[in-house]
């Protein structure tokens, strides 16, 4: 293996990503992504992380097997809805320019990242309805940018979804998103041999630190640590689309670094308020 600082890197966001996943049963690919994309195209990572979010989510599915059969019902119409998006993203990944396609996906996770964050829920009457375009949405970002963790998560939490048949229904719709995707990929020819260099990397840090974040969440508190991994999450996203506005030339100077302020900002106000919302039912 060239140990390059690319490598170690990936390496060192793979275990704390697999760590994460372990733990909340999904942030693999939003933890890895970030970091990642400074040192690679989307073209040549987004195959490789879905080589290896496939084996994480047949893992995960098969964990919280016993809920299956209580939230089909309830997931089945956003997995069809999977398939056009997924076949438009994967078509459009083929062919966009990588540092436009990593400015899509900086600015895509960043808000979705602050709305989790904010705990923002509205639950949807028309459940059903709402399904189909959401699953075909849902299959064009991870096609393009291979994250879906976020608004998978805004989703179920708004919906109730307790926390078993959360997870179930989590790794329903990726093992789907993953194992078309990479049907879709293979089809495009975007599997090289770089991919699986990058999938051969990734997946002892997947074989450590998924079951050491289950093992360990045990002994914290679940949503405390999901928090905080946000907020780790939108100050590497922040400086990410930094880097690209940069790339692209749409900013330049101090201006470049206009995003990264403003979410550190909204994030530290939103953690304020989630500290003190934990504080207060403490208390109570």
């Amino acid at each position: 293996m060239d140990w390059t600082t690319g490598t170690l890197a990936l390496i060192g966001i793979g275990l704390c990503a697999a760590f994460v996943n372990g733990a909340l049963g999904y942030g693999f690919s939003s933890l890895t992504v970030p970091v990642a994309l400074l040192f690679h195209s989307n073209r040549v990572l987004n195959p490789a992380l879905v080589l290896v979010e496939l084996f994480i989510n047949l893992y995960v599915l098969f964990i919280n097997r016993g809920s299956i059969r209580a939230v089909w019902r309830r997931v089945y119409r956003i997995v069809l809805g999977l398939l056009p998006g997924i076949a438009v993203g994967s078509v459009l990944l083929a062919s966009l320019d990588p540092a436009w396609t990593k400015l899509a996906t900086y600015s895509l996770l960043l808000p979705l990242i602050l709305v989790q964050a904010a705990g923002l829920r509205h639950p949807l009457k028309s459940e059903r309805l709402v399904a189909l375009p959401f699953g075909a949405g849902l299959g064009f970002l991870y096609s393009v940018t291979t994250i879906s963790g976020p608004p998978l998560a805004v989703f179920f939490n708004n919906q109730g979804l307790v926390k078993q048949d959360f997870r179930a229904g989590l790794a329903i719709i990726r093992v789907a998103e993953s194992g078309l995707t990479a049907l879709a990929y293979w089809h495009l020819g975007l599997f090289t041999a770089q991919t699986f260099g990058l999938a051969s990397t990734l997946l002892p840090c997947v074989l450590v630190g998924v079951p050491l974040g289950a093992w360990v969440i045990r002994k914290l508190d679940a949503e405390t640590f999901r928090r905080v991994c946000m907020s780790f999450d939108v100050w590497v996203v922040g400086f990410g689309l930094c880097r690209v506005l940069a790339e692209l030339r749409l900013a330049q100077g101090p201006s470049a670094y206009g995003p990264l302020i403003a979410a550190i900002l909204l994030d530290a106000y939103l953690l304020l308020v989630f500290f003190r919302s934990r504080r207060t039912l403490a208390h109570a």
